[in-house]
């Protein structure tokens, strides 16, 4: 069935005239004339739309009239007539597939722009189309898009979780623990509060707790290794490459028996003279060269303080040499010394030493020296024996022949090539220099700039010196040398080891820092005891300042020995280097003893002390500080005071006298009353006053003394006299207590 063809006219003329009536008549009965009034451009032409012909629609052929420059404006339908019909056309027009222009354009209808769009309809079609081409804008908006998607991409995958390798210590802080793992401190609080463990920033967790939350995290857990397992592994000597070096020679002995005289000769020096009242106080090294075969002496000091100084040089020798004096014999220090070579599983070469003295019996040395199962060569036995003197110069070549002998059948050898090791002797802060470490090379060979760690100390390598004050640039295996570039003083007895870089220096010595803080600070359960028990001891505090590590552990060690029930040392710094103005305040703040052994205070500290009135005691020999402590230490412990009652006399009455005030009148009933003695007065079994006699009346005369009578007595202080009070007069002597 064919559709019928629908003609749609508008006219715009506001009068009927003759044309438009004949047009109408022309026309056909579907075509509609709707009529307009006229706009206020009554005078111009009158605006007229074309005919909008069906067919043209199909054909796709439809012409839209010129834009007027002017704007028009809105055409309103008088009558209903023509309100309904220009309704029904704008219905007719959706149902054709046009539609007004958005800006309500009544004109403008789809033509051109129509025609170049390409619809659905006209793509399957594939007839008559007209491809237009894109312009640049759109390609360029194109390619932003494209960009923006492929970014986007990116930052996905570059948000994917990255699994780490995290190093756990035994105890570790979740602060810690959340900056390892590049995680955010408040996920793992919210995990742990998950699994029912409270928790803050600043708490620590065990290693297996850190192990299960960087698991959970998504990362891999490895547990550190402790610091000393490293150096272990860095301390191990291979066994190829290995050369002969010098043997490392310990001279021990009791004290004042010749041990640094002894070095003095071979060294061809005088020591001796350098160290208060001939004593060695400090542990020193020294190289000799005999017929090109070089030895290493270490000279330890002898006197009971130095223990430690002597089990670190027994540790770290190859042999010991015991100094024993002819006329003197064996001494608690030469048998202190004997079992410290023992531990160590040392050969002993014994120098039996003063043999050009008249009272000298090296024969019975050695008597002596089998009960600690030393024998000689000519009992029978296989210890060395020299019998030398130092003045003399005798028997000092035999000596030495029997060390390299010694030396010789112990086969020593080490590693030339690799990274240096050993251990340090003593440590000092030098005014000039800084700190200086006084250390033994036991393997590989030291070079300047090489970066080293010594117990919780590094540093780098800034000068060698050797023990004849001479700048070197390497250190072999058994040389001793001094050490400048150390970060602080180290402690007599800490190892010392090369690391290639100052990165992996420093990181083994935090790591070491941080293990002996975790040592520190033991648990401590107060009993009921502990709890309630009067702490009655009185403390004397002590800081003391030294010239060298070993020392100021030797008198530290030594004040710690001296003991009382009543009063105990507590020493608030022992360290080395000159007194300070820091020291002096410190000992005014804490009422301490300042003790500066072989060192001077500073310009700054003496005056400090001055201003303070602290008092700076300065000593070069031990027995004399320990002597200083002890008489410090007697003078807190409070006085024993003995009471002797001379006299008891009993009130019978009591007077008033004028000047004078209340007389208690007594009768002596035992012993005697004497004028300015100490007494108390006794009212039913208690004492209500303690004080002093004032003055004794016998028959209105004053007197002194009185015995078995009556007398008037008065008190200083006192006048609550009661009959029946008891007077009892004492005399009390007081004696200071030592320790």
């Amino acid at each position: 069935m064919e559709k019928k063809k629908i003609k749609l006219s508008i006219s715009g003329s506001s009068q009927k005239t003759i044309r438009s009536i004949e047009q109408a008549k022309n026309q056909s009965k579907n075509t509609v004339v709707i009529e307009k009034k006229s706009s206020k451009f009554s005078s111009k032409s009158p605006y007229s739309k074309p005919r909008i012909n069906n067919e043209k629609f199909k054909s796709g052929s439809t012409f839209l009239p010129k834009k007027n420059n002017f704007s028009k404006p809105p055409i309103t339908p008088t009558s209903d007539f023509e309100k309904r019909k220009l309704a029904e056309q704008r219905a007719t027009r959706r149902l054709k597939g046009e539609v007004l222009s958005k800006d309500g354009k009544s004109g403008k209808l789809g033509g051109k722009k129509r025609e170049l769009k390409l619809t659905l309809s006209r793509a399957l079609s594939e007839d008559n189309i007209e491809t237009k081409s894109r312009s640049l804008a759109s390609l360029k908006r194109a390619k932003q898009k494209e960009n923006r998607i492929l970014i986007k991409e990116e930052n996905k995958e570059n948000l994917k979780p990255i699994k780490r390798d995290v190093n756990i210590p035994e105890v570790i802080t979740i602060r810690e623990l959340a900056n390892r793992m590049a995680e955010q401190s408040s996920s793992i609080i919210k995990h742990l509060l998950g699994m029912g463990v409270t928790v803050t920033i600043n708490h620590t967790i065990d290693t297996d707790t850190a192990e299960h939350l960087v698991k959970e995290f998504g990362h891999n857990p490895i547990k550190e290794k402790k610091a000393e397992e490293i150096i272990e592994k860095i301390k191990e000597v291979k066994t190829q490459n290995l050369k002969s070096r010098a043997s490392i020679v310990t001279v021990m002995g009791h004290v004042d028996h010749g041990k640094t005289s002894v070095l003095d000769v071979l060294r061809k020096a005088n020591v001796v003279s350098g160290e208060f009242g001939g004593i060695t106080q400090h542990i020193g090294a020294y190289q000799i060269n005999y017929n090109s075969n070089k030895i290493t002496f270490i000279d330890t000091p002898g006197h009971a303080a130095f223990t430690e100084m002597r089990a670190r040089g027994s540790k770290l020798t190859d042999i010991v040499i015991l100094v024993v004096a002819a006329d003197d014999g064996v001494k608690p220090q030469t048998i202190e010394s004997i079992k410290h070579a023992k531990a160590a599983n040392v050969p002993i070469v014994v120098a039996i030493n003063k043999c050009d003295l008249p009272e000298a019996d090296p024969q019975k040395i050695k008597n002596q020296l089998l009960e600690y199962e030393l024998i000689a060569e000519d009992l029978s036995g296989d210890t060395l024996m020299v019998e030398i003197s130092t003045k003399t110069k005798k028997n000092l070549d035999k000596l030495v022949e029997s060390v390299l002998l010694q030396a010789e059948l112990l086969d020593l050898k080490t590693d030339f090539e690799t990274d240096a090791k050993g251990i340090v002797l003593e440590s000092k802060i030098d005014i000039g220099r800084g700190p200086i470490a006084n250390v033994i090379i036991t393997a590989g060979t030291l070079k300047k700039g090489d970066f080293f760690v010594s117990g919780l100390k590094w540093g780098k390598v800034r000068a060698i010196i050797n023990d004849l004050g001479k700048d070197i640039n390497v250190a072999e295996p058994s040389t001793p040398v001094e050490i400048l570039g150390i970060s602080g003083a180290s402690k007599a007895g800490d190892d010392f080891i090369v690391l290639p870089n100052e990165k992996e220096a420093k990181s083994l010595c935090d790591a070491r820092i941080q293990q002996s803080k975790e040592g520190k600070n033991p648990v401590t359960f107060a009993t009921q005891d502990s709890a309630f028990k009067d702490i009655v001891s009185e403390e004397l505090n002590i800081i003391i300042k030294s010239d060298v590590h070993g020392s100021s552990e030797a008198i530290k060690n030594a004040i710690n020995q001296i003991k009382h029930n009543e009063v105990k040392s507590k020493i608030l710094i022992s360290d080395i280097g000159m007194v300070t103005e820091t020291d002096v305040v410190l000992a005014k703040a804490s009422k301490a003893v300042l003790i500066a052994f072989n060192v001077k205070p500073s310009k700054e500290a003496k005056e400090r002390a001055e201003l303070e009135k602290i008092t700076i005691s300065s000593f070069n020999i031990i027995y004399e500080l320990l002597d200083f402590i002890k008489g410090k230490m007697s003078g807190l412990l409070t006085p024993e005071i003995d009471e002797k009652v001379i006299g008891t006399a009993e009130i019978l009455e009591i007077f008033k006298v004028s000047k004078v005030g209340k007389v208690a009148g007594s009768k002596v009933i035992e012993g005697e009353i004497t004028q300015d003695s100490s007494a108390r007065v006794i009212r039913d079994g208690t004492i209500i006053f303690n004080g002093k006699i004032g003055s004794i009346f016998r028959e209105k005369n004053q007197t002194k003394q009185v015995s078995g009578l009556e007398c008037g007595i008065t008190l200083k202080d006192f006048g609550d006299f009661q009959k029946k009070d008891i007077i009892e007069v004492y005399n009390s002597t007081v004696t200071e207590r030592t320790i």
